[in-house]
């Protein structure tokens, strides 16, 4: 069956991507048409391995307890042994065919979008190594080769922030996306060097059934520890507060870059991280408070960020750190299942969400502002209905994607702790008003009479619809495929809406859309009074409650304070030392050298005078020793 075959060649799923790289960078600079079928048709392979692998793990034994799991040796050395393969469960499973699935789409609509751009190879060939290096962390049997794929995935982002290398904006980006996430990756480092040293081992399945025993012997403290040093990895690489910065700056690259890294590659990578870390964290409950509160509190924070933006990339952005905080709250609240079936989900709406402002962008030759555009559902429908299939699911607006994912969330959160669930449900309430306040000043109100958009080609197209019906769909798998039973840690889950909560959530929802459409659709209350009235918050908010201004300060106050410290040390302690001794012996040099007068009379005088100096040395030495030696046997 195919099916069987998919899974014992799984290993292809992360390799042809690679392979398309290599063929793009090394054989197909020069052809733009083939480099982008070459990337297209191996993940196209890729994803159809994947969809094969889903159906083996749906049909078969795989299980959370039971995986399947393929190695081979990478290296061994006294103490340490590396293996390199593939690990697939539900959760892997459910990852592959998201990742493939969205990669694939966004390259098919790429075809459309950088038609012309003189980088076309360079930008495919990015994109296979991208899904490659993602897919080789999906499928890791350990935390090495997570890692190894994990910092390829930083790798990746760098070069696509940065492909437009030739302004100063994007290389900046670029540069402040890579530094960011080394600061999580030097944490996610010491705590995998913790875990080999207190394990022997950091193969997930050999951890998942020594860690039990681990505290049930010593205790959680130093475990506790070691599990929020992993946990600074995902904090940087899924843009959780205080190392979110990186994330809305990453909008310098090509709008399906943007797709990409938000939807099923890098920002979800952390997220990804602590789900297949989860025997660690679930044995710890001080670290899944602050897995809780961390994702809780980034959650509100950027809702609280993306109400006052004007630039759609930024506003999406945004929403992504949000959503990111809602996965990482599920998961600190005992809830794989839900955060799994969100980052599902969100996948899929907010690919679409990206992929539908490209289009706009597109349209309107990159203007990024929202109010400088308008009127655009009459010039681009199909863009507009995407873009509402989006903000609907992204919303919770049932029956969409985001309605049932959203509400697993709620329901854990209520679940565990009342206050992350006033958290999260206050986020919802401010997502579905920033969404609702960019549609409908998008696509309603007054067109721009200087803009002539049109609607986009049909690669474009095809992606995006597609996208939206997995994003109206999307939600309803897992009733249909138990996916509690399926995607979990622990028992089953079986999925069942609450009500009760659902309905007050939706209430939210449909009251924050309505609020929206009265400020910025008929503007009822002009969006300038509340501006003005509310003055100081709007500034807080929009100035993202300058944490960027914070670091750009603590930089240069205690970074480039100890760079001017040092430098004095450098120059004047230990350049000082060096040169003081060159200097004292040069002059000690240059004073000798007067001695060297070439006349014989003068060496022999100063022969003479040494010899009678040392004469009356030894005289005076011997005569001192006489007198001492008569003082004592007189006194005695």
């Amino acid at each position: 069956m195919f099916s069987d075959f998919a899974l014992h060649h799984a290993w292809l799923i992360p390799l042809l991507p690679a392979a398309a790289f290599v063929l793009i960078a090394f054989v197909l600079r020069g052809v733009p048409l083939a480099a982008a079928f070459a990337a297209i048709g191996a993940s196209a392979v890729s994803f159809s391995l994947a969809v094969g692998v889903g159906a083996a793990v749906i049909t078969g034994p795989i299980t959370v307890e039971t995986p399947f799991i393929q190695r081979i040796t990478w290296f061994t050395m006294p103490g340490l042994h590396v293996d390199m393969g593939v690990y697939i469960d539900p959760t892997a499973a459910m990852m592959l065919l998201v990742v493939t699935l969205v990669s694939l789409l966004v390259q098919i609509y790429s075809v459309g979008y950088m038609h012309g751009d003189p980088g076309f190879t360079r930008f495919f060939a990015y994109l296979s190594l991208f899904a490659a290096a993602m897919l080789g962390l999906v499928v890791a049997v350990n935390f090495v080769q997570l890692f190894v794929f994990w910092e390829l995935v930083g790798l990746c982002s760098y070069l696509l922030i940065g492909y437009y290398f030739y302004k100063l904006s994007a290389r900046e980006a670029a540069k402040k996306a890579f530094i960011t996430t080394r600061v999580g990756d030097f944490g996610l480092l010491l705590g995998i060097l913790f875990l080999q040293v207190l394990f022997g081992t950091l193969d997930f399945y050999e951890l998942s059934g020594k860690i039990p025993a681990y505290v049930a012997q010593h205790g959680t403290g130093l475990l506790t520890m070691v599990a929020i040093l992993v946990f600074i990895g995902p904090v940087g690489k899924s843009g959780q507060f205080p190392l979110h910065v990186w994330l809305p700056d990453a909008m310098e690259g090509p709008t399906p870059v943007s797709a990409l890294i938000h939807a099923a590659t890098m920002v979800v990578a952390g997220v990804y991280l602590v789900a297949r870390a989860y025997g660690l964290f679930s044995a710890l409950p001080a670290a899944m408070t602050v897995v809780a509160w961390v994702g809780g509190f980034t959650a509100l924070f950027a809702a609280a960020i993306a109400v006052t933006q004007r630039e759609l990339k930024r506003i999406l952005a945004y929403s992504t750190v949000s959503q990111l905080g809602y996965m990482m709250l599920a998961l600190g609240v005992g809830s794989l299942t839900a955060s799994m079936f969100h980052l599902m989900t969100h996948a899929f709406f907010k690919a679409l969400m990206f992929l539908a402002a490209g289009s706009v962008l597109h349209a309107l030759h990159d203007k990024a502002d929202i109010f400088r555009m308008g009127g655009l559902r009459q010039k681009m429908p199909v863009t507009f209905a995407a873009m509402a299939v989006g903000v609907l699911a992204i919303a919770g607006i049932p029956p969409f994607a985001g309605f049932f994912s959203k509400d697993e969330i709620l329901l854990a959160a209520a679940q565990v702790s009342w206050p992350l669930y006033a958290v999260a449900t206050v986020t919802a309430f401010l997502t579905a008003f920033y969404m609702a306040r960019m549609f409908f000043v998008v696509f309603f109100g007054q067109p721009n009479p200087d803009d002539h958009p049109h609607e986009c080609g049909p690669a474009m197209l095809i992606a995006l619809v597609v996208l939206g019906i997995f994003s109206v769909i999307g939600g309803w798998v897992p009733y249909a495929y138990h996916f509690g039973e399926w995607v979990r840690f622990g028992p089953a889950h079986h999925a069942a809406i609450n009500w009760i909560i659902a309905g007050v959530s939706t209430a939210l929802s449909v009251a924050a859309m309505a609020l929206a459409w009265l400020i910025y659709g008929v503007r009822a209350v002009p969006a300038t009074v509340l501006k003005q009235r509310f003055a100081w918050l709007y500034n807080l908010s929009y100035r993202k409650f300058y944490i960027d201004e914070l670091y750009l300060w603590l930089c240069r106050t205690f970074v480039d304070g100890a760079g001017r410290l040092l430098y004095w040390v450098d120059v004047y302690v230990v350049d000082g030392v060096v040169n003081g001794v060159a200097a004292m012996t040069r002059g000690l040099g240059g004073r000798l050298r007067f001695a060297q007068t070439g006349q014989v009379q003068h060496y022999a005088l100063v022969l003479f005078s040494a010899t009678v100096l040392l004469a009356a040395i030894f005289v005076l030495a011997d005569g001192g020793s006489a007198v001492a030696t008569w003082t004592g046997g007189a006194l005695k």
